[in-house]
């Protein structure tokens, strides 16, 4: 299994914090964002990682990280020249993948829980939080096996509280799958119709988050996120 970090995008919610530096390079009480992303996927039992993020801060990032040595792994770099969307960025992990199964981490997610990332073999496989308010996530709209039937991107009237998190599980399949999506109203190839091409194919899956989920690309969520985890490395 490898392991895909997206670590792109202008970080525009967060300005003026990202005028300046990538969103991923902020701090989160006492390291880097983009360290969680990291922890998560190691702790999963993943050692091999790509992390794709643009040309603005590409430096910033491997000096910081160089080859992931200090981490237990080892880290590739790959850069996305312009921010088309989650499944944009994706795409460029084609090559690395070499056919295998991959986890695909957004670098801006926080997860306090421990997957076993190393199990899924085929199909694609999301992590659904439930969350009090959805409409600013993907939303997963369930049958009544529980089932995902859908998934709408920031809906208006979401039609269950289950987000979709920012990690994600796929077989090969899916780079043939980004292939084939239109872009947006927004102008990026989006990661729902992604996950929902695999509802087509009968071969999504989902798994329920049961600690905590942080997706710190506000200034609110960055604040949060950091109250979190300040607290929780204070408790041990």
């Amino acid at each position: 299994m490898k392991g895909v970090i997206l670590a792109g995008g202008l970080g525009t919610r967060l300005n003026p914090l990202t005028k300046v530096t990538n969103k991923h390079l902020l701090p989160i009480y006492d390291k880097p964002m983009i360290y969680y992303p990291i922890e998560t996927l190691k702790k999963g039992g993943i050692e091999d990682m790509l992390l794709i993020t643009g040309p603005e801060h590409a430096g910033d990032f491997t000096n910081l990280l160089g080859s992931g040595r200090e981490f237990g792994i080892n880290l590739t770099y790959k850069v996305q020249d312009s921010p088309d969307g989650i499944a944009g960025a994706l795409s460029l992990a084609e090559n690395y993948a070499n056919g295998e199964p991959i986890t695909v981490i957004l670098g801006d997610n926080i997860f306090t829980e421990k997957f076993n990332l190393n199990n899924f073999e085929s199909g694609a496989k999301v992590f659904l939080k439930f969350v009090p308010t959805p409409t600013r996530y993907g939303v997963a709209e369930l049958g009544k096996d529980k089932q995902i039937i859908g998934i709408e991107e920031k809906p208006e009237k979401p039609k269950s509280n289950f987000a979709v998190t920012g990690l994600y599980q796929y077989d090969h399949r899916v780079f043939d799958i980004i292939k084939k999506v239109n872009p947006s109203q927004r102008g990026e190839l989006e990661i729902s119709d992604v996950n929902n091409a695999y509802i087509e194919l009968n071969a999504l899956h989902s798994e329920l988050v049961k600690r905590y989920w942080v997706d710190a690309g506000t200034i609110k969520s960055l604040a949060k996120a950091t109250s979190l985890l300040s607290r929780l490395q204070n408790e041990n």
